[in-house]
């Protein structure tokens, strides 16, 4: 019996290979985002309680300077949280490309699987009339065997 030999077997192994590449590129700008994300959730919050303690200081007898720095503390993680935030939109643009990649790459392999299932197909059928083939051969032969 013969065996199914995909011409295209290693094309499909390598497709595979980029795929799981890429799943694993994925996953860590996937890391990447979620970490950007809480990086700039722990500075929204740390910029909360800037504000929380600067209309403290407003109440009841006013320490300038501490008011001033207060402020100024503020302004910082206002910064710092505009800088964050660009840092998470490069995330996820990154994210985006690397789920692009991911797709492709996923489509090209699907591709070859499919390539490779029609190929298999086309063998069995080439098996099955090679079988017929022979089996009409065989009940010619005898045919004739016992007409003789």
């Amino acid at each position: 019996m013969a065996k199914f030999q995909y011409k295209l077997q290693s094309v499909l192994d390598i497709k595979q290979k980029l795929e799981s590449q890429e799943k694993i590129a994925f996953g860590l700008a996937s890391a990447k985002l979620l970490e950007e994300q809480e990086i700039l959730q722990k500075l929204m919050i740390q910029k909360a309680g800037y504000d929380k303690q600067a209309k403290k200081l407003l109440e009841g007898t006013i320490d300038l300077l501490a008011v001033n720095a207060c402020r100024k503390a503020v302004e910082t993680m206002k910064t710092r949280i505009r800088g964050q935030m660009m840092n998470v939109h490069k995330a996820e643009k990154q994210l985006e490309l690397v789920r692009h990649r991911l797709n492709e790459v996923m489509i090209e392999r699907k591709t070859y699987e499919k390539l490779r299932e029609r190929k298999f197909e086309e063998f069995k059928a080439e098996l099955a009339y090679e079988e017929k083939k022979e089996v009409d051969e065989l009940v010619s032969y005898t045919y004739h065997q016992n007409q003789e």
